[in-house]
Parts: structure tokens; sequence; C-alpha cells
């Protein structure tokens, strides 16, 4: 049997089948390109633990003398001593962000942490804005004066001020809360 009449066969078996047949037939899962995740490779993970071989990114002091592999790729970028110990990258409540300078951004180098979640908005830092109404002295039922706003003609002006406490606000976008893990074991990523 040539290698053309083998696939013709198999092409026939696969489309001859019924939809039944098809929806019981088990899913081809591809499985990844290595089965061991590169070492300080960082990834989001669903879940509330880090397997074995990760830890999550929550700035522990790690030994040097327990993870040399480790050190050697993040050194003191996110913390420790360099001696006898060195840190993993924080990423709790934070947003992982590219390195480098785009245009018309700031340049970021790796390991810098910015930012706030709350700004306070004072005074200050708004635009000023006054605004002006017009008003009469109107007389009410039973001989009483009011202010009123003027229909028509201008016959008097007042100015409308008013002043808020400085209140902090939350400036995050929307967000889902996941889990940042690093590899603290796996194969040392090659250089180019």
């Amino acid at each position: 049997m040539n290698n053309t009449t083998s696939r013709r066969g198999f092409f026939q078996r696969f489309f001859s089948k019924t939809n039944a047949q098809q929806a019981n037939t088990p899913i081809q899962i591809r499985k990844p390109l290595t089965s061991e995740p590169y070492l300080a490779e960082i990834i989001l993970v669903p879940y509330n633990f880090a397997p074995r071989g990760w830890a999550r990114c929550e700035g522990q002091i790690l030994s040097i003398a327990q993870n040399t592999a480790l050190f050697s790729l993040l050194g003191t970028t996110y913390g420790g001593n360099g001696t006898t110990n060195f840190a993993l990258p924080d990423l709790r409540n934070a947003v992982a962000m590219g390195t480098g300078q785009g245009p018309g951004l700031s340049d970021r180098t790796l390991g810098e942490m910015a930012g706030t979640q709350n700004v306070t908005v004072a005074a200050n830092n708004l635009p000023s804005k006054i605004f002006t109404a017009n008003a009469v002295t109107v007389r009410g039922v039973g001989g009483t004066q009011g202010v009123g706003l003027a229909k028509g003609g201008i016959i008097g002006a007042t100015t409308l001020s008013g002043s808020a406490t400085p209140t902090p606000i939350d400036i995050r976008p929307p967000f889902l809360g996941l889990y940042y893990i690093i590899a603290t074991q796996g194969i040392f990523p090659p250089r180019p």
C-alpha cells in the first residue's frame, strides 16, 4: 500500500464518522515545546498556590547558596544584600510593565517600581473656575424677602464658591486578581 492510499483511507475513515462518534473521540492536547520552564520564567495562574519548582512573586528573600542559578539570573535587581541572599520580584498588587522607552513615554528599567494606588485630589490640583449667577431680591408670601434667580435682565450678581476636603481616590482600572509565580527550578535560559 502506497502513502497516498493510506492517507486517503485515513481521511475516508475520519470523515465517515457520525457526529456521535466524533463527540466521543478524545481531544488531543498539544504538549508544550518543553516539559520544564526556563529558570526565572514568570507566569500568571488562576489558583492560589505555587506548584513544586515555582514560588509566588511576593518579594521573598532567598539564600544565594541554595539558589545559585536563580541568583545568577536575578542578582539583587529585586532586593537582597547580594552576599548571602537575594529577593524575588514582588508583584503583589502591582502590574508588570515592559522595560525600555516607547515613543513619547518615560524610560523604564529592569526592577524599577513606581506608581501609586490612590491619588489625593486637592484644590490646587483642580483648574480654577468661578461661577456667577444673576439674582434678584423677591418679596415672598407674608412679606418675607428672599433671593431668587433673575429672569431676564441683570438685577444683581453674586459669586458662588465652595470648598471640599481633599479625599484620596482610587485610580486603578478594572482588574482581576491572579497570582504571579516564578520558576525556581528549570532549564537555564540560553543566551542568544
